[in-house]
């Protein structure tokens, strides 16, 4: 690089290179160092040049006639200027120092005005369209941190219901923009559900759910990206009809059905280990199905298993515990001592396989029984014999509402003696 000194200070000065030529009328340009001293002058100018070049990008992806690649640029101009970009609203409120600050930045030597130098500092691009799907890709970037902790099968399982929810809204009133969604549009997709619900026989929980999603996305894009919207999303919910309570597995049932000899040979091997580990612990089924060699401790003087965030995020803070091993549970877990590696990285099909299999064998206890009916099963059985509500909650991973002394239920040899009545 080649300095010349001006008024003291040493300048760069070198051609602007052709790719530049639509948004850069100079042939060369001039740019002061600061600094009277060659050797300073070298390790500044490399950046400074970078910095020159970044703007130059930013300004050609500007000069295009997609309004989303426009406002990024924009963007990127502000900030290599050192500036947040803000639309002209609220550049005009700004305090009088930062805003001659950002308007002596858009004037050429020549007095002209940089065009695309004052859009960026002055808030004069627009921003996109805001469509509902767009509003979901933005969504998944402002969600990142909430990713962070999940496996791979836990994000598939998080997005999913979203994209569905998204899915529908969009066959209801159309992908356009959330700026222009109306009472009416989210009246209309209520009905929509209830139509379905009337229809297909579905349960109001499945529709509150893409109501919820649909309303969460929304919201998280509205605020995060200042956008200042008033969204209809109140009063949307469905009132559900049903009971709601789950059914539990009685004892009798699970001795004399589920744990027969041969009962559940024609399941797959690892669902029903994952199952008859159930019964005597509680665990939730993607809990069992995460489980690892390092987490099933089987040559501990209390043998037990131990939910860990391993590689995943739990429900809570709570559900991080252990879990004495008795009865058809434990030797559920000598047959599996590595874990299930079928279900580890995706439990996503765990339950239905299971649930069909307990319908199409005659194994539910009912028509509204489940595989997770074990889960409360294991709950019942711990009340009717009286344990502690501390350590029932300590055990079945469930929070406190207070703070917690000593070990509780987390002192295995307490939990397995006060287990043993309960065990199957």
């Amino acid at each position: 690089m080649r300095f010349t000194k001006r008024n003291g200070h040493l300048h760069l000065r070198r051609r602007v290179p052709r790719r530049y030529a639509e948004i850069e009328p100079r042939e060369y340009v001039w740019i002061s160092l600061h600094t009277d001293l060659e050797d300073v002058a070298k390790r500044k100018a490399p950046a400074i040049w970078d910095e020159m070049l970044e703007a130059w990008e930013a300004k050609l992806h500007g000069d295009t006639a997609d309004a989303k690649a426009r406002f990024e640029a924009a963007k990127d101009l502000a900030a290599i200027r050192g500036f947040r970009y803000l639309p002209a609203s609220k550049v005009a409120k700004l305090p009088r120092a930062e805003l001659f600050d950002r308007l002596s930045r858009v004037e050429r030597s020549d007095g002209t005005l940089d065009m695309p130098e004052a859009r960026a500092l002055l808030g004069g691009v627009a921003p996109p369209e805001m469509t509902v799907s767009v509003a979901l890709e933005d969504y998944w970037k402002l969600e990142r941190d909430s990713l962070m902790k999940k496996s791979e099968d836990q994000t598939r399982r998080w997005r999913n219901p979203r994209i569905k929810a998204v899915k529908n809204l969009i066959a209801v009133i159309g992908d356009k923009p959330i700026a222009e969604i109306t009472s009416t549009d989210m009246q209309d997709f209520r009905q929509w559900w209830i139509d379905r619900m009337v229809n297909e026989g579905l349960s109001a929980n499945s529709a509150n759910k893409d109501l919820i999603h649909v309303c969460a996305i929304l919201k998280v894009v509205n605020k995060k990206r200042h956008l200042g919207l008033s969204l209809p999303l109140s009063d949307l919910s469905i009132k559900d009809h049903s009971s709601g309570t789950r059914p539990t597995f009685s004892r009798g049932w699970i001795e004399s059905k589920l744990i027969k000899p041969g009962a559940l040979a024609g399941l797959n091997p690892d669902a029903r280990g994952i199952l008859l580990g159930m019964i005597n612990t509680g665990y939730r089924p993607s809990e069992g199905a995460g489980l690892t060699r390092d987490q099933i401790r089987l040559d501990a003087d209390v043998p037990h298993i131990s939910i860990e965030p391993v590689g995943r995020m739990l429900k809570s803070k709570a559900a991080q515990r252990k879990i004495p091993l008795l009865g058809v549970s434990l030797e559920a877990f000598r047959e599996f001592p590595d874990g299930f590696p079928r279900y580890q990285r995706n439990s996503a099909s765990l339950s239905a396989t299971v649930n069909k299999f307990l319908r199409a064998h005659g194994l539910a206890e009912t028509e509204a029984h489940t595989m997770y009916s074990l889960r409360h099963a294991f709950e019942d059985r711990m009340l009717e014999a009286g344990i502690d509500d501390r350590v029932r909650r300590d055990l079945f991973g469930h929070s406190l509402n207070r703070e917690r002394y000593g070990e509780g239920g987390q002192n295995l040899r307490l939990a397995r003696e006060l287990l043993i009545p309960v065990a199957i």
